[in-house]
Formats: C-alpha cells, sequence, structure tokens
C-alpha cells in the first residue's frame, strides 16, 4: 500500500489542542456560541439535504472519515486531515483506497463506532441497503465505488470500479459524515445521533436549533463551548440588527451582503468581518425536457441576455466574480483561463451584440415584439435567492419574456425542482468541495438526482470519466476546462455569477476561519471559544 499525493500527514490528528495556533491567547472552555439561522432546514439529516441551511447547524453533531483542515481557507488535497480515520493508503493500482480507523471513538449514545458504520453509511448512499435515504442528493459522488468493505472493527476499504484520485476529497466533504448503523433514516432527520464535539438537543421547527457539548469527545479537551444555539431568523435585516445589538455571537456564515456589511460595520465597529467568494454559483436552471425550453434557440437566448457584471453590481458593488461551472480563479483551482471565458457566447462584454442575437433566436422560435413569452421564474424564498430572480425577472424583458416571480419555502424547494416541478428557475449552487468530479456528476450527470435540468450529454459523460481518472493534474485542469467550456456552449445550467459574501463575529469569537474555496467545509465549531 501507497499513499497518495504527499498526504503523509494524515497519521497525525489534525486538531489536536497541541495542533492549534493560538494567536489570540489560551483557550477557554465555557459559553453558549449563539449564532443566527438564515431560515428553517427541511430535516435534521446532512445526507438527505442539498443546502448549506442544513449542514451549517448539523455538521458539529458528525465526523468523517476525513476532513479538509478548518483552519486553512483555501481546501485542496494538499489539506486533508484524519478524522475518524487514524491514516488512509491506496493500493498499487489505485482502485482500494483503505482506512485504519480509530478505536476510541463512541456515539453520542454510547455505543462504539465500528468499521461497520462505514459500510452501512456508504451502502445507503450508493442505495444498497434494505435502508434508504428519503432523498440522496449526492449519489452520484460514489458511481465508481464498486463495495465498501470491513477488515474487523477498524479497518474499511472502498474498492473502486476504476481509478479516482478525487474520492478522498469527497470523503472530506463536510457533506460526507458517517451514520451510526443502529440509527434509522427516519430518526436520524428528527434526532440525528452522531460522533461529533456537539449532541443534539432539540430542533424547533420556523424557531432555533440547540446542541450541547459532547463531554465524551474523542478529541480530548475539546470542545470549548457548552453548547451552540441557532436562532432561526429568515429576514436578513432583522437578523443583522440582533447581531449588531450582541444578541449573537456572529452571523450565519457567508450571508452577509456587501451593503448589509457596510451597516455592521458603523454600527458595531469592533465587529470582525470577511468577505470571501464561498464557491456558490447563482444559475439558472431550465427545464429543457418540456416547452418551451425543450427548444435550444430559446435557452440559447436566455443566455446571451445576461449581463452578468450588472448583477454583480447590483448585489455585491462589483464584488463578484465571473465564472463558469468550476469557482473562477484565484481561490478556485479549476477555473478556465479569462481568454477561454470570454470565448463562449455570452461572455463577451458587448451586452447589447448579444442581447440582439438573442432576439433573433427568440423571433425564430415565434416570438416578438407582439408576442411575449409568458412565464413564471421558481425561487426558494430566501433574499440570496430572490434578489437576483428579480434582476434576471427585469433583464430578460428585453428578449420578449415577460416573467412573475414564484417563490418556494426552503422545505418544498429542493425536492420541487428534483422532480423537474417547474419551467425557469433562479438557483444556487453550492459545491461542497472545490473538486471537479463532484460538481460534474452531481449537477450534470444524466440522471442525477441533483441534475435540476434534465441536462443530458453522453458524449460529455465521457469526458467527465476521462478527466476523472487523469493523474497528472496539468493534463486534467485542460481536460476540466474544455467540459466546462462545452457545458456552457450547451446552456447546460448557465451561470451567471459566483458571489463573494461576508461573515462577521464579535471580537470576542476566537479561532475562526472562513473557507474561500467551500463554505461547507469549515464549520464544526470544536476549538472555538469566546474570550469574554
Amino acid at each position: 500500500m501507497r499513499s497518495v499525493q504527499a498526504l503523509a500527514v494524515a497519521v497525525v490528528s489534525v486538531l489536536a489542542i497541541s495542533d492549534v495556533s493560538y494567536a489570540n491567547g489560551e483557550p477557554k472552555s465555557g459559553g453558549i456560541f449563539r449564532i443566527y439561522h438564515r431560515d428553517s432546514p427541511g430535516s435534521a439529516s446532512i445526507h438527505e439535504g442539498a443546502t448549506y441551511s442544513l449542514n451549517v447547524p448539523f455538521m458539529p453533531i458528525f465526523n468523517n472519515l476525513v476532513i479538509f483542515d478548518q483552519h486553512i481557507a483555501q481546501n485542496s488535497a494538499k489539506t486533508i486531515r484524519p478524522e475518524l480515520a487514524e491514516s488512509w493508503a491506496w493500493s498499487g493500482d489505485n482502485k482500494t483506497l483503505t482506512f485504519k480507523l480509530r478505536n476510541d471513538v463512541k456515539w453520542h449514545d454510547g455505543k462504539p463506532f465500528t468499521a461497520a458504520d462505514v459500510k452501512c453509511t456508504f451502502d445507503m448512499l450508493m442505495g444498497k441497503s434494505q435502508q434508504k435515504f428519503r432523498q440522496n442528493p449526492r449519489k452520484s459522488w460514489y458511481d465508481q465505488v464498486d463495495e465498501v468493505t470491513t477488515n474487523g472493527d477498524y479497518e474499511a476499504s472502498f474498492k473502486l470500479k476504476r481509478p479516482q484520485p478525487a474520492l478522498l476529497s469527497l470523503l472530506a466533504s463536510g457533506y460526507t459524515p458517517v451514520y451510526p448503523c443502529h440509527v434509522s433514516p427516519a430518526e436520524m432527520r428528527t434526532k440525528p445521533v452522531g460522533t461529533g464535539p456537539f449532541k443534539f438537543v432539540e430542533f424547533k421547527a420556523n424557531e432555533s436549533i440547540k446542541l450541547t457539548k459532547n463531554p465524551d469527545y474523542f478529541k480530548k479537551g475539546l470542545p470549548y463551548l457548552d453548547g451552540i444555539e441557532f436562532t432561526i431568523i429568515p429576514n436578513r435585516s432583522t437578523a443583522i440588527l440582533g447581531f449588531v445589538s450582541g444578541k449573537f455571537d456572529m452571523t450565519f456564515p457567508t450571508e452577509v451582503s456587501i451593503p448589509l456589511l457596510k451597516d455592521v460595520k458603523s454600527q458595531a465597529p469592533n465587529a470582525v468581518c470577511v468577505v470571501e467568494p464561498n464557491n456558490v454559483s447563482t444559475n439558472i436552471i431550465i427545464n429543457s425536457s418540456a416547452p418551451p425550453f425543450d427548444n435550444i434557440d430559446i435557452r440559447r437566448a436566455l443566455a446571451l441576455a445576461l449581463d452578468r457584471k450588472a448583477f454583480i453590481q447590483i448585489m455585491f458593488e462589483g464584488q463578484g466574480d465571473i465564472g463558469g461551472t468550476m469557482e473562477p480563479a484565484p481561490q478556485g483551482l479549476w477555473a478556465m483561463p479569462k481568454e477561454m471565458l470570454e470565448s463562449i457566447p455570452g461572455y463577451g462584454p458587448n451586452i447589447e451584440k448579444n442581447r440582439e442575437e438573442a432576439r433573433k433566436l427568440m423571433q425564430k422560435a415565434g416570438y416578438g415584439p407582439d408576442k411575449h413569452l409568458q412565464l413564471k421564474v421558481s425561487t426558494r424564498n430566501i433574499a440570496v435567492y430572490r434578489d437576483p430572480a428579480i434582476i434576471l425577472i427585469d433583464q430578460i424583458k428585453s428578449i420578449y419574456i415577460d416573467a412573475e416571480l414564484d417563490v418556494v419555502d426552503t422545505a418544498q424547494w429542493f425536492p420541487k425542482v428534483a422532480r423537474k416541478d417547474y419551467s425557469l428557475g433562479l438557483n444556487l449552487t453550492g459545491n461542497a468541495v472545490d473538486e471537479p468530479d463532484q460538481s460534474f456528476y452531481e449537477n450534470y450527470a444524466c440522471g442525477s438526482e441533483r441534475n435540476y435540468t434534465n441536462y443530458c450529454n453522453k458524449d460529455i459523460e465521457k469526458l467527465f470519466d476521462q478527466q476523472s481518472e487523469e493523474t497528472d493534474l496539468e493534463k486534467r485542469k485542460k481536460l476540466v476546462w474544455e467540459i466546462d467550456k462545452k457545458l456552457q456552449e450547451d446552456v447546460a445550467r448557465p451561470i451567471i455569477f459566483h458571489a463573494r459574501t461576508g461573515t462577521c463575529w464579535q471580537p470576542y469569537v476566537k479561532n475562526i476561519t472562513v473557507m474561500s474555496n467551500s463554505s461547507y467545509n469549515g464549520y464544526r465549531y470544536e476549538d472555538v471559544w469566546l474570550d469574554k
């Protein structure tokens, strides 16, 4: 067996107290960490959710086999650290990934964690077990896993159909916790049991989520906090007022808009605020399997109508990024070069020329000044979705499309789009890792649960596989660029922009890092402390 990508650091427990550098003095134990939450998650089961709203409050309950170092802002294969695994190694043919597991871990109900839990979790994710998830948005991540096997209680192996170097990064995502074998998927939706630094207390829909310290956590001395409380406040301005007044210790991560950030800094000048790209694209989802968007001309016209810079200027005062599917550079490690991006129809700087071409396509499809296309733009009922949806409705008026806004509650949004119960939607796609395998297979593979647009191109899927197997980084990057360009040209899911958003916390909150290329991987709060 041999290690992969110089990750020999795997044998070191990343978040042992001695490994963390405390620039603000020695950590203190105690205190309840209070955060506002932007909306009410549909359940407490991370594996059944497709939204960051679920991941943020419930990630502290769990552990992964491996995780990205939560104190390095840019996730990469080099920052993967062990958690429930002590170490890992690949076989010589790169088709078996074996984990040596910790033998000192207990579930919150006192039962021991073993390799059987690893097998149960991933068998459910692959759809191979009798117990089923109600929703399984990341099933496509494990399409290349043939089986998960155990060797005693403390060794588990992932046997692959073909090499997939990215598997380790997928396993490090904040969306990849290990679940207990002895707790049903139904129970995990309402009373989750984990091995993590915090235990579940209660979840009151539309009110609050409460967690308490796990005194038996296997990382000795952690967590420092006595608990975490999330108060659900959908109104962004109300939530910010609560933070400014001192009611909350931190804002919901990466949820503070640039205009609101100015309000925070003027009213609470001592607050610590950072703005980072968050690997979330705002995009258009199109139900291409039903009229009118089964017509490629109308889909192309829609993409040509976009003034991306206007979205960024209106919403972020210029602080945003234009890109394809993969997160733009420099934070994104797989971004197309600028000149390649600008060669794609609709990405060029001449907006009026693009729209004139769009109007011609609409006229070809039977629409024009005297016959407008009438439709609804469906979107989720939170500000980060509604605001760009309103701008989109205004922009597509220029190509003979009259649209009205159709807002959908969070609990219903992802089931609605998964069953293709919409015509045109304004969506946010959060990528759990900055990794092409995650983005391509999950969002664009034929039949994937999160392929909300019914896009299916078998030739491009062959390229998905080709880049996935490629071990030469530079060769893989060029394949990724080629795929990303084709996805935009096919109007698979037109990307409008990639957001930059703010996170603020009170000056007494210590040891927080905001991730720059995936917000989904940095919020377990196990070594955060309150210096007050």
